[in-house]
């Protein structure tokens, strides 16, 4: 005879199975919906229907242009670069277990951020290739520096020395960065709007360029949901499960690597979406990476748009870079989760 207990688990695996897929499929129309919007909204006064027309059959006006050659690159360079943090946030966060990991607190912005300054102070490059590739190598070297701090920690490796090693990081290459743009007034005067995290000014050529890095993160992210899932329960059920811990951590790091040097490139150090936006979808659908990793995808690309659209309209004419209102967003989120959520 079958307990209610089981029958009421397998209705709610039955309820699971079939909302899970329409609450994506809502949420994809809910991005859509936020694309438009931030295609509409701005500076200049432009209705809808002048949207679809430019769209749909472009006569070279200017309202068309700046459709097709302003808004519509940015807003596509927002929806892909809030999608890249939204997962890179939950990656870190399943591999740590630790819940204020995200590419921001823990250095792997800053360190990606520095590396871009360094290049741009030493060689005078603005290249995207080549801020892609700095922004690589510096979010790597700081991913594994923190680690290896917070392991060195009193009882190792818990989420509050990784959280302690990674602001201490942070903190450390926010400065020397600060002093590279205090000795250089030519590499401040180049990238000081990227430095506060902002999707203005970016083109088609920067949203091509970006998008196979990006591409190959968000595929890999995507392949590793099971095994995501089954490595948050431990390494050692991880192992007993058959799984092999070393190459699931390290593909992952890859792919964080990949997502968030990719961000910070396009868009420089935008903080918090990588932190907010795993804890949303993990209160909306479980602790199933299958499902968490491409629902961050989606509600990270919602939320970079929104606030893209409020930094633009808040102060109009003026707007302010997207990067100050993720973190009005996210620094009393930030404090909540420190407060409440860490183990000491």
């Amino acid at each position: 005879m079958v307990s209610k207990s089981a029958t009421a688990r397998e209705t709610s695996r039955g309820r699971s199975r079939l909302l899970l897929p329409v609450g994506l499929s809502l949420s994809l129309l809910i991005l859509l919906v936020s694309l438009v919007a931030s295609i509409t909204y701005g500076a200049a006064d432009i209705s809808f229907d002048t949207v679809y027309a430019a769209l749909t059959n472009f006569d070279g006006s200017t309202d068309h242009l700046i459709i097709r050659t302003v808004r519509l690159p940015r807003s596509l360079i927002a929806m892909l670069v809030g999608a890249a943090l939204g997962v890179a946030g939950a990656l870190m966060q399943g591999l740590t277990r630790n819940p204020l990991a995200s590419p921001g607190i823990l250095g792997v912005n800053a360190g990606a951020a520095m590396a871009v300054v360094i290049a741009v102070f030493l060689f005078g490059s603005s290249s995207l290739s080549v801020y892609a590739w700095c922004a690589f190598g510096g979010a790597g070297v700081t991913a594994i520096t923190v680690y290896l701090l917070g392991s060195l920690g009193r009882g190792g490796l818990t989420p509050l020395n990784l959280t302690i090693a990674g602001a201490a990081l942070t903190a450390l290459l926010s400065s020397l960065t600060t002093a590279i743009l205090i000795l250089s007034q030519q590499t401040l005067d180049e990238i000081r709007f990227w430095l506060a995290g902002s999707v203005a000014g970016r083109d088609f050529t920067l949203f091509l360029q970006v998008l196979p890095y990006i591409g190959i993160g968000l595929a890999i992210a995507f392949a590793l949901g099971k095994q995501m899932t089954t490595l948050t329960l431990g390494d050692d059920v991880a192992k007993s499960l058959g799984q092999q811990t070393l190459w699931v951590k390290l593909t992952a790091a890859v792919s964080v690597v990949l997502l968030a040097g990719s961000a910070v490139a396009a868009a420089g150090p935008i903080g918090f979406i990588g932190l907010v936006v795993p804890h949303i979808v993990r209160f909306l659908v479980g602790v199933d990476y299958r499902w968490i990793l491409p629902y961050s995808a989606i509600f990270g690309a919602i939320l970079l748009l929104v606030a893209d659209i409020t930094a633009r309209v808040l102060i109009s004419p003026q707007e302010l870079p997207v990067g100050v209102m993720t973190a009005l967003v996210g620094a009393p989120f930030f404090i909540y989760l420190a407060r409440f959520k860490v183990k000491r």
